[in-house]
């Protein structure tokens, strides 16, 4: 499939979390960057009381539960409104300098590292077997996604996406080709995660947090990330614990991610604060998403 064909359900969340996956590139390159250039990528964005922009559909989340914003349209990250800066901090982000400081980070890392790399891989790899390539980092998801969804009591998704495992892993060469999205299987990849079962079941999303390794995320979010980056290695065991495995998944998930989200990245970026524009984003949909898992099949 061509690189601009992605089906929209693939990836709701994480276009506007843009460094989802900036695994260890983006971790070795913050911490090249601390020792080198500590006042240029760690250096704090202001504070001051002027304008700043966030989500026109949807203010700074006023608590951190799921509830205060389960209700809201998905924002658009193109559209915003203008408010003055005492409207900007959120109880959600109670580490907010510090979270500012490692977006900062971040993003020195993806200009200087991250992209270039990216870009290149996008230059110099085919299009269909870098297509192949995402196909196969998806298909790697799957049983994570599962196993979410049998414990989030949806029988039926967890049928299809077991389907489309099945599907892919056979004819789809080992998920190098999605023949499960084709006709007359039309089984669209499906997000899931440990995460959202915890939000699921109530557990509340905790502080907001931007790290180096994962990007936007809250304390429950962590938790579920790490849930998910280990099930594998936990349910199966080699060859998803060595690191001929380990290590090509991070890097060529990290370029592949890099290119899905530059879009977002970049219409992110040309936001008066792109920080808090990318904080208040993720935590609307990310309630959107918790609260749309109560609703039936």
């Amino acid at each position: 499939m061509a690189a601009n064909e992605r089906n929209p359900d693939e990836i709701p969340s994480a276009t506007l979390n843009a460094f989802t996956r900036v695994q260890r590139i983006a971790l070795a390159a913050v911490f090249l960057l601390s020792l080198a250039a500590p006042d240029v990528s760690l250096a704090a964005a202001p504070c001051e009381a002027t304008e700043t922009v966030v989500p026109a559909e949807q203010p700074a989340p006023a608590d951190t539960g799921d509830a205060a914003t389960a209700s809201a349209q998905p924002v658009d990250p193109t559209t915003a409104i203008v408010v003055t800066g005492a409207q900007r901090r959120s109880s959600a982000d109670p580490l907010e300098t510090v979270n500012e400081k490692s977006y900062a980070a971040v993003q020195a890392a993806d200009r200087l590292v991250v992209a270039p790399i990216s870009l290149a891989y996008e230059k110099t790899v085919p299009s269909p077997l870098r297509d192949g390539i995402h196909n196969v980092l998806y298909n790697l998801r799957e049983p994570v996604v599962i196993a979410n969804f049998l414990l989030q009591h949806r029988i039926g998704k967890a049928g299809r996406s077991l389907a489309r495992l099945a599907i892919n892993s056979t004819i789809g060469v080992g998920g190098l080709f999605d023949f499960a999205k084709r006709k007359p299987f039309k089984i669209p990849f499906r997000r899931n995660g440990f995460a959202n079962t915890l939000g699921f079941y109530g557990i509340k999303p905790g502080p907001y947090m931007y790290l180096p390794i994962v990007g936007s995320t809250t304390l429950r979010d962590l938790v579920g990330t790490v849930a998910d980056r280990m099930f594998l290695s936990l349910a199966v065991g080699p060859p998803f614990t060595r690191p001929a495995y380990r290590i090509p998944v991070i890097v060529l998930g990290t370029m592949d991610d890099r290119l899905v989200n530059d879009v977002q990245i970049k219409q992110m970026r040309e936001q008066a604060n792109a920080y808090v524009a990318t904080r208040n984003a993720y935590l609307t949909i990310r309630a959107e998403e918790i609260a749309a898992l109560h609703h039936p099949d």
